[in-house]
């Protein structure tokens, strides 16, 4: 028989954590947004078309399982197969069969996709930095990564 630990009694937030708690959401809203309007108003593809072409440029041969790949880009199988079947039509990628499981399909990034992901490459890097990065002078970047992947490898 297991006993639990007390529950250590609840400590106020200080009004810098509350501010950061509160900004949070704001974050994880706006910037994706912002980003994706950019990308939209300047070559026509939305944020998600180009995270999907960007994790299979750096997949090996370029190709990548579409659970993976949904995985990859935080999406669900079925809104990663609607994204692919968008960029398929566009000649951006070609879906193609496992060769080890004859259920399964590989997403595959085309050179017409490579050459439309090298081409929105600077936008999509000065969208980031007008959004964020400019925002973070003074910041220590390396241990803000770490703390952040550290809450996420905690959730």
């Amino acid at each position: 028989m297991t006993t639990s630990q007390p529950v250590p009694p609840a400590q106020p937030l200080t009004s810098e954590e509350e501010a950061l708690i509160r900004a949070l959401p704001r974050l994880i809203y706006a910037l994706p947004r912002a980003i994706d309007a950019d990308m939209v108003r300047e070559h026509q593809m939305p944020l998600i078309e180009w995270i999907a072409l960007m994790r299979l440029s750096e997949a090996p041969q370029r190709r990548m399982r579409m659970g993976e790949l949904a995985v990859a880009c935080e999406l669900s199988l079925s809104g990663m197969t609607r994204i692919v079947s968008v960029l398929e039509r566009q000649g951006l990628v070609d879906r193609v069969r496992c060769d080890d499981d004859a259920r399964g399909f590989n997403a595959v990034l085309t050179d017409a996709g490579l050459a439309r992901l090298e081409q929105a490459w600077p936008s999509n890097l000065a969208s980031v930095r007008r959004h964020f990065l400019d925002h973070l002078e003074g910041v220590d970047l390396a241990r803000l990564a770490r703390a952040i992947q550290n809450v996420a490898s905690s959730a």
